[in-house]
């Protein structure tokens, strides 16, 4: 997917790519009277919000589990890791377009670009995340030892995930609709997958639908991590995997092919 001499490229690069991500961290907080507090208070909020209201306002349990979090913690395994997914796909296919100055007026990896969205991502994902490992260890909810099995899970949302993204950022350049269009289905996206719902409580028929849906399995994977503390199903995640790696190789042949005429459109 990636040639030796792209990669030494970016190696090369890694100055410029480290910079970008600082610059994007200090921009975004910029003028902020609590500055980088932002990072750890907006997530915070989110975590105290599902708590205090899912777990004991609205006292929603999660059937099979006999915890006062456990709804709680699966509607945060889900809409964590589905933002990841969101975030790179949203960044990714507006990363060309939103750096058309730099791309016509500096000589560097155009790869490049995806790796800063994929970075800035997980270090968002990174600390909000780490707040919630925080919340899991204090109210005794830590699934232990199988808490590992979420890098490989993570691992193919982030393959999926620039896949599609580096597909729709060439694309987008050439149609902008793809890019609006996107953004629709990805909010149909979210409600079709078992994030802020258990699939048991779908109709049969729904349910053997959401089964074509590729982001289920790796939220579902997620879930049954964090909330029951085992392994995920690895084989209902090989389906998502096999199209992780065909989107990122459609997206490296688009990039490839198209790299000379998007600087023309931009």
């Amino acid at each position: 997917m990636i040639s030796s001499a792209m990669l030494s490229g970016v190696w090369r690069y890694r100055g410029f790519i480290s910079g970008s991500l600082k610059r994007e961290f200090q921009s975004k907080y910029r003028n902020s009277l609590l500055g980088a507090t932002w990072t750890v208070l907006n997530p915070l909020a989110m975590i105290v919000v599902y708590t205090v209201i899912f777990a004991q306002v609205m006292h929603s349990r999660l059937q099979g589990v006999d915890s006062t979090f456990a709804y709680s913690i699966y509607l945060c395994a889900g809409v964590l890791t589905w933002g990841l997914f969101a975030e790179i796909t949203g960044r990714a296919q507006t990363v060309f377009l939103e750096n058309a100055n730099l791309i016509k007026k500096l000589q560097f990896p155009r790869i490049c670009l995806p790796i800063i969205v994929v970075l800035n991502a997980l270090l968002n994902f990174a600390i909000i995340f780490g707040l919630f490992t925080i919340f899991l260890v204090t109210t005794d909810n830590f699934p232990g030892w199988v808490f590992l099995a979420l890098a490989p899970v993570l691992l193919v949302l982030i393959l999926f995930a620039i896949g599609i993204g580096m597909v729709l950022g060439v694309l987008n350049v050439f149609f902008r609709d793809v890019g609006q269009f996107f953004t629709i289905l990805l909010q149909f996206w979210f409600w079709f997958t078992p994030i802020v719902y258990s699939p048991s409580i779908l109709p049969e028929g729904v349910r053997d639908l959401v089964k074509y849906n590729p982001m289920a399995p790796v939220i579902m994977a997620c879930q049954s991590i964090l909330v029951h503390g085992r392994m995920p199903d690895w084989e209902s995640l090989l389906p998502v995997t096999v199209l992780a790696v065909v989107f990122c190789v459609l997206g490296m042949h688009l990039f490839r092919k198209r790299a000379g005429e998007m600087v023309d459109e931009l």
